[in-house]
């Protein structure tokens, strides 16, 4: 009998080989590699296993012969099943008193959620026999995964067997040490001790950052250290005359928010570095919306006042228009004019940091079950799987052995910034850490388990968690309904915005329309505003914040609408400014519904453009997402601002009319009564649709 390669059958179904491999694994087929043969049976099971995925996505039509294709099933089985005998059986088993008294089946003990592999070895019939039967029962179900439950019984029925199942397992509770487990209750104020702050510096490129994250950190390096070789390990401790400080090396706010959007609230401190001569630019009111957003104490660095056009007066002022009031305006936010070049006046923000953490009344307990924060990790090729961290609780010590998230470890070696070896790490102390079974996410929390075993079996748990929460990640849509359900029914619910408009002019109306929106017992928060298009950033400050993005004529990009869909963020656009505060009103009350809500057919690129007789101004452009059909409505997009809204015109592939242009082949393409088109311009072919409002 010829057999089909696993090659040949990926090339009928329009597949990559490796896929194809994988699922004849998955189904039990005793395949290697890619030049693995398959029989005609086995070849027609793959086969059919790609038809039933397509026909679970949609609904079988009911008809006369439902009844007669469901009758037919066991039948099929017990063909299956006798087939299999015929094939694989070396030695029929004996039948006994049990037997004859179970009307000619043979009795087996199965346990609850029995997985087809296990199953068949329980039957001692092949694993692919199994399946064969299952689809031919209409079920689907691959080597690894349980056997329908429904289908048990008849399934092991027409292969000779009378099954008993298992109850399902309790585990129990004295058994199962879970990472709560590990969790200390509160501490006894005698244990809890100050320790040194957290902080993170923040604000536009260029503004500073790091010369004076450089110059606080050399001003401090012990004489003589390793030769003044120091460790980059993401975060560093520095000793003043007041006591210990710790810096986050983040390069930005979009990791500081990164971090807080897994739940890691490390930071104590927030040092927004504003540049005296620049003032504040549009990083800098991201990061005040992101520091404002944590809820954490910020401290204002007026940076670069050895230039002679530092202006730090019109600084402080621009600063208010994003809330933030200096002591010297009558506020409450205290601020430093320094220079990180020359270091003058780093002293005295070293200052006003260490009594801002005085105010704060920082403590933990040195002596609790250890815990903290990964804040970055890397595969070194050297050192293997290592992460630096940020120790929040309790004293790690070498040899501890570790749980973050879904991977376990031990501590093997602990480095400090200064490239030293240490043996122990208090509180609010960074280190690089040596001994992971693989490399942790950064965000992740870490906790000190009693022992080896332990610690594999909270990661396991960790990680059938993670897979789990992956396969069933809310959208957008869910996690609108959720906060609509909280808006209606919570006494204190709250409403976070985040508003991206086209001009200063629509920001301001909108925000100042928005403030006079209220109920009683709903709080509405301004998380951020600004002008411009809706960026990746923007984003992951929604997903931090558990806000909804508000656009007035500007669109995200489409890294930003895929991390939008992936984080199950809401992004509304609008052209009317009152639509956009009527769903606003909605949203507070949790009534909001739209009447029509918009799907995105395709997206296309402007990377020429050219004049046509008749026509106008052609893009020639290039389709990167669905498709564009002639008569379609479509926007054009500059720099995330919406610059029209029409139909198409005209689209032509070379010199012939098409009807539509799919993603990956390039068009000519004219909009109705406009010709500003210009390169690098984003087509968005959309259609509206009504739904029913709730």
């Amino acid at each position: 009998m010829s057999k089909t390669r696993i090659y040949e059958l990926a090339r009928d179904l329009d597949l990559e080989s490796k896929e194809v491999l994988t699922r004849a694994q998955e189904l039990g087929l005793e395949v290697k590699t890619a030049s693995s043969g398959l029989d005609e049976d086995e070849a027609a099971l793959v086969r059919l296993s790609y038809q039933e995925d397509s026909a679970a996505e949609t609904p079988p039509a009911e008809d006369d012969d439902a009844g007669a294709d469901d009758a037919s099933a066991p039948e099929e089985a017990e063909e299956s099943a006798a087939e299999a005998e015929d094939a694989d059986v070396d030695e029929e088993p004996a039948v006994d008193e049990d037997r004859s008294a179970s009307g000619g089946l043979e009795p087996l003990d199965v346990p609850y959620g029995v997985t087809v592999a296990d199953l068949a070895t329980l039957m001692r019939r092949p694993t692919g026999a199994l399946v064969k039967a299952i689809m031919a029962m209409g079920e689907m179900a691959a080597a690894a995964q349980p056997v329908p439950e429904h289908i048990l019984h008849p399934l092991t029925e027409a292969f000779g067997f009378l099954i008993t199942v298992g109850e399902p397992e309790v585990e129990e509770e004295a058994e199962v040490v879970s990472l709560r487990a590990l969790v200390h209750e509160d501490d006894a104020p005698e244990d809890l001790e100050l320790r040194p702050p957290v902080i993170t510096v923040m604000g536009h490129v260029d503004h500073g950052k790091t010369q004076l994250l450089d110059t606080i950190r050399h001003a401090n390096v012990v004489a003589g250290e390793a030769g003044g070789i120091t460790q980059h390990i993401g975060a560093y401790q520095v000793t003043t005359d007041a006591g210990k400080l710790t810096f986050i090396d983040t390069p930005g706010h979009e990791a500081f928010t990164s971090l807080r959007a897994r739940g890691a609230n490390v930071t104590d401190i927030v040092i927004l570095v504003v540049a005296a001569n620049d003032g504040v630019m549009p990083q800098t009111a991201e990061a005040i919306s992101h520091a404002k957003a944590a809820g954490v104490p910020m401290i204002v660095a007026v940076n670069k006042m050895d230039l002679p056009e530092a202006d730090p007066y019109a600084v402080r002022a621009q600063l208010t228009e994003h809330e933030i009031v200096v002591e010297e305006l009558g506020g409450d936010v205290v601020n430093a004019e320094v220079s990180a070049l020359t270091g003058e006046g780093v002293d005295g923000l070293l200052e006003l940091v260490q009594l801002t953490a005085e105010l704060e009344d920082l403590k933990s307990n040195p002596t609790a079950n250890p815990e903290g924060v990964v804040i970055e990790s890397n595969l070194d090729k050297g050192r293997g799987p290592v992460a630096t961290v940020i120790v929040q609780r309790g004293t790690l010590r070498v040899g501890d052995v570790l749980v973050a998230g879904a991977v376990a470890g031990r501590v093997r070696a602990m480095i400090d910034d200064t490239g030293s070896q240490v043996k122990e790490a208090g509180p609010s102390t960074p280190v690089l850490i040596m001994g992971w079974s693989d490399v942790p996410s950064a965000g992740d929390r870490f906790q000190v388990a009693p022992d080896d075993k332990t610690a594999r079996n909270i990661a396991a748990d960790a990680l059938a968690e993670l897979r789990a929460k992956n396969l069933v990640v809310p959208t957008p849509q869910e996690r609108m309904t959720t906060l609509l359900e909280e808006m209606r029914t919570a006494d204190d619910a709250e409403l976070r915005l985040i508003i991206k408009t086209d001009v200063t002019g629509s920001l301001e109306a909108i925000r100042d329309k928005v403030s006079e929106i209220g109920r009683e017992g709903g709080k509405l928060t301004i998380v951020s505003s600004a002008v411009g298009g809706i960026t990746e950033s923007d984003v992951i400050l929604a997903d931090a914040s558990k806000a909804v993005i508000f656009g007035f004529n500007v669109r995200p990009d489409s890294k930003s609408r895929k991390a939008a869909e992936n984080a199950g963020v809401d992004i509304r656009t609008y052209r009317i400014i009152y639509e956009l505060l009527d769903e606003v009103e909605q949203l507070l009350v949790g009534q909001l519904a739209p009447d029509e809500v918009e799907d995105l057919l395709g997206v296309a690129e402007v990377r020429a453009t050219f004049r046509a007789p008749r026509l106008g101004t052609i893009a020639g452009s290039y389709v990167t997402e669905g498709e564009i059909s002639r008569g379609a409505r479509i926007r054009l997009v500059r720099d995330g601002v919406v610059v029209y809204d029409g139909r198409v015109a005209s689209l032509r592939r070379f010199k012939d009319d098409a009807r539509s242009v799919a993603a990956g082949f390039e068009c000519g393409i004219g909009l109705e009564n406009f010709r500003d088109i210009k390169e690098g311009d984003v087509l968005e072919s959309y259609q509206l649709r009504e739904v029913a409002r709730v």
